[in-house]
């Protein structure tokens, strides 16, 4: 991956996030900080897995699912691991 892809799949990971824990049914007491981090994450997974593969030189839908499904599994993870705890 390249430093623009990098940079992209930051700035990406910031909506990922966002659209992941829409995904996710229920309430999730997670902060919004963790919820970008797990967006930024699923983000440069998903452009790692998907990117090799993609011919297009446009938004590729294929990598925006993954990712977005990728964030989903990691809200989803992070509030059971977190045992419904709240933060203040």
């Amino acid at each position: 991956m390249t430093i623009e892809g990098i940079l992209g799949a930051v700035v990406i990971g910031l909506i990922i996030g966002a659209l992941g824990r829409l995904v996710v049914p229920g309430k999730q007491n997670i902060p919004i900080w963790l919820t970008i981090v797990i967006g930024i994450v699923a983000a440069l997974i998903g452009s790692a897995i998907v990117g090799p593969l993609r011919d297009t030189d446009g938004l590729d839908w294929i990598e925006l699912i993954v990712q977005v499904a990728l964030a989903a599994v990691g809200v989803a993870a992070t509030v059971a691991l977190r045992g419904g705890r709240t933060t203040r």
